[in-house]
């Protein structure tokens, strides 16, 4: 969809071309077809992003510690699509109202658009729903974390995943967590990587990257898709290196290394 000048009232001129940069994207992808991987593995999340003080800054939650997986990590909001969703961005949209109360049918979040999907460690083909919030300060505060599922609910800059120096700008009424806290143990003070084999991928290297935030560290695919929505949003790459020596970067490469994996009778 196309945010209409109405919609748009009040942007910065910085986030009217991010947006536009994101609408501009997306209406030329050319989406691989996965029709055939298993629809039990299919999934979508919410990049709610919305202006404050100027920047653009994306929803984001801490996941429970009680949860069996990724608990006590940081996610947008999303899940495994759902036999009744008709289609990504609906089950992008549910999952968001499950989590975090963002209410069905709001005329204040406007979809943009999807992104090509990534891969989760467990497989999972997770597709980016992109959306625009026009009225943060009345949304945002009524959203409500669910007990089972998020322990808080909070917001980053996201043109600080791109250059991590700008965090410390762009943060309005909330402080970065303590250096050496749960939140934050790595040495640097804003952004960590480490590569790793992943043998899901054959061996391949991954590039793991963290970002402190207000909450917790912003890392792994969720930090994967950031950099993403915000190397197309600021058309701007990274000041960091952004993969690992050979790693792999096309999706379609990626789900064929994790098939392969997978008939070789791989755990």
């Amino acid at each position: 969809m196309t945010i209409s000048q109405g919609e748009s009232i009040g942007l910065s001129p910085s986030s009217q071309t991010c947006l536009s940069n994101i609408q501009t994207h997306i209406a030329s992808l050319k989406y691989p077809d996965f029709s055939a991987y298993p629809q039990n593995k299919l999934a979508a999340v919410l990049v709610l992003l919305f202006e404050q003080n100027g920047a653009l800054r994306v929803l984001l939650t801490t996941r429970s510690k009680e949860l069996r997986t990724h608990a006590g990590q940081t996610a947008l909001p999303g899940g495994k699509k759902d036999p009744s969703d008709t289609d990504m961005i609906a089950a992008a949209l549910r999952e968001a109202n499950e989590e975090v109360s963002l209410p069905v049918g709001s005329p204040y979040v406007h979809i943009i658009g999807e992104l090509e999907p990534f891969i989760s460690l467990h497989k999972l083909l997770v597709t980016p729903v992109i959306a625009y919030l026009s009225s943060p300060r009345s949304v945002l505060s009524s959203l409500v974390a669910s007990e089972c599922e998020v322990s808080q609910i909070f917001s980053h800059p996201l043109e600080a995943i791109l250059n991590p120096k700008l965090v410390t700008e762009q943060l309005v009424d909330e402080q970065l967590v303590e250096m050496g806290s749960e939140n934050w143990i790595y040495e640097t003070e804003l952004h960590s990587t480490s590569d790793s084999k992943v043998p899901m991928l054959g061996g391949s290297l991954y590039r793991m990257h963290r970002f402190r935030s207000s909450a917790s560290p912003v890392k792994g695919l969720t930090a994967d898709i950031l950099i993403k929505v915000a190397g197309i949003a600021y058309r701007s790459p990274t000041i960091y290196e952004r993969y690992a020596p050979g790693q792999l970067r096309n999706i379609e490469d990626i789900v064929a290394a994790v098939e392969d994996n997978s008939d070789k009778g791989a755990p």
